[in-house]
């Protein structure tokens, strides 16, 4: 699962998306463009369907009751 932290860089607000611990090379953005993002989310959604080829993480089953 992805790390989300959220930080300042020349004294403006990032948040900051890793896909670990190591992950050498984070994606951050401010909050222009998480506007951006948020504005055109379903283009993003249409993208990802179209070209990704990497099989859906299975989702986690719900926790048993007790």
């Amino acid at each position: 699962m992805a790390i989300v932290e959220e930080g300042e860089y020349k004294g403006n607000a990032v948040l900051t998306i890793k896909q670990s611990e190591k992950d050498f090379r984070p994606f951050s953005f401010g909050l222009k463009k998480a506007k951006l993002i948020l504005e055109h989310i379903k283009d993003i959604e249409k993208f990802v369907d179209k070209h990704d080829t990497e099989p859906p993480e299975p989702e986690s089953p719900p926790p048993e009751d007790d």
